[in-house]
């Protein structure tokens, strides 16, 4: 056949392949009809994906430990030694192994020197830049999909401290941040929202509070709560900090 008719077959759609039989230019390669990505190596292969908490630092490891020993724990400490993240890892973990029925966040929406009534939207919208840490950590345990999918059906809830009152939280993994921005009679009223199978978790900074310090409850409540065998305290301190360390420079001087 003429390399103009084999062309004309070609553009036509006429080609057969059974026709050239023989032909020295045809090379058919092996093709393995029962291969599979997953066909290799399937008992060594991880089929799921799930970040493993690791301490980083003597204090974060008691931390570690308080959470999985105590119904109530109060981790106090500077920026950057992880209260928050540890706090939320656990929670996320407790959720995916059915420990417990829901995530409750919650953190205090206090205004920094700045004012959020001129923010567009309703309340929720308002609201969202002080919950928007806590998003932070709940996407880097899961994907954000999975956050909205589960925030839709209740799974996991983020409120701020004023829509607490009343409540009892049951079968929950409750994480209270930021509670150095709690007053006393806040912080007596979310610690007493604990119910049955539930563990809560308090973090805060006792030394970097927006509020004024005879306001803030974080530390008298923590130097109460130390003396009750059932509930732990855990100091975090300067060499737990896992940020930049620059950040520990400065907090020793600031």
């Amino acid at each position: 056949m003429s390399k103009r008719a084999l062309k004309r077959q070609l553009r036509e759609g006429a080609f057969d392949a059974g026709q050239f039989e023989g032909d020295d230019k045809i090379r058919r390669l092996p093709v393995d009809r029962g291969w599979s990505p997953l066909a290799h190596h399937n008992d060594d292969r991880e089929q799921g994906y799930l970040k493993t908490i690791k301490a980083k630092s003597p204090g974060q490891q008691e931390l570690i430990d308080a959470i999985d020993a105590k119904n109530l724990v109060m981790a106090l400490g500077p920026a950057g030694t992880g209260k928050t993240y540890l706090a939320i890892a656990k929670a996320v973990e407790a959720l995916e192994a059915g420990s417990v029925g829901r995530i409750v966040l919650s953190r205090p929406a206090v205004e920094a020197g700045e004012s959020i009534g001129f923010l567009p939207g309703d309340a929720e919208d308002k609201l969202a830049p002080y919950l928007r840490p806590l998003y932070d950590a709940l996407s880097d345990r899961l994907s954000m999909k999975r956050v909205r999918a589960l925030m839709a059906e209740g799974a996991i809830e983020i409120a701020p401290v004023g829509f607490m009152r009343g409540r009892t939280l049951n079968n929950a993994f409750v994480v209270i941040d930021e509670a150095q921005n709690c007053t006393y009679t806040q912080l007596k009223m979310l610690l007493t929202r604990l119910g049955w199978h539930s563990t809560m978790v308090v973090t805060g900074d006792p030394d970097q509070s927006d509020l004024l310090p005879e306001f803030s409850g974080l530390k008298p409540v923590a130097t109460k709560l130390e003396a009750v065998p059932n509930i732990a305290v855990v100091r975090l301190a300067d060499r737990d900090i896992v940020r930049h360390p620059l950040v520990a420079e400065m907090l020793g001087v600031l």
